[in-house]
């Protein structure tokens, strides 16, 4: 039986994870010294490539697309929520993310021109990031003193069940190796951009893990 893309993705892109997770921004977010700024920034960094994504994937036509993308999977307002709460203590974001986000926003606009099925592997990276803050929202909620979702409404949007009935329509959608190529090489260059942008979060952060 041939893999699933599902499964190609992850084994493609397993060394990129790697490389993400080694970051000083990841490694001081796990040790509890990040500065709040700098997760505010990568929040608003965030918004920025998923209202790119979102409104993409909304004013998509195609039948593959439409079988994946649910409105269920929007963010944006998660985030918008943290933002506004962090705004209300007058925490605001770091800019240092701020290129590196319109950057992977363009190439997001661009591949819905040029090759709309690349949408999904986008979406699969930014659709996994919040499953992996399941984990991470304990050690945000600790460093940063928040209660409830308060701040982590982003983080806190992970679940397995739903991660679960989303890869099962990718898989459903794209079945074929074929088809399949487009979104494996664009969750690829999502990995490289979320890489990119945790590298410019990390500016003058010391990768020292907890």
């Amino acid at each position: 039986m041939s893999p699933t893309v599902v499964e190609r993705i992850r084994a493609s892109t397993r060394g990129r994870h790697e490389e993400l997770e080694a970051t000083a921004f990841s490694a001081a977010m796990l040790a509890g010294t990040l500065p709040l700024d700098r997760y505010v920034g990568q929040l608003a960094a965030y918004r920025t490539v998923l209202a790119a994504l979102e409104g993409e994937l909304s004013r998509a036509t195609g039948p593959c697309l439409a079988s994946v993308w649910s409105a269920d999977l929007v963010k944006i307002p998660l985030i918008d929520r943290d933002l506004m709460h962090f705004a209300g203590d007058g925490v605001f974001p770091a800019a240092f993310a701020a290129a590196r986000a319109a950057a992977f926003a363009g190439e997001i606009r661009a591949a819905a021109d040029a090759d709309p099925l690349a949408l999904l592997g986008f979406l699969y990276v930014l659709e996994g990031s919040t499953l992996g803050g399941m984990i991470l929202r304990r050690y945000v909620t600790e460093a940063y003193g928040l209660s409830g979702t308060d701040g982590v409404a982003y983080y806190a949007a992970g679940d397995r069940e739903r991660w679960a009935g989303f890869t099962a329509r990718l898989n459903g959608a794209l079945p074929g190796p074929e088809e399949q190529e487009g979104v494996i090489v664009a969750a690829g260059r999502a990995y490289d951009h979320v890489a990119a942008i945790s590298q410019a979060l990390s500016t003058g952060l010391v990768a020292t893990a907890a």
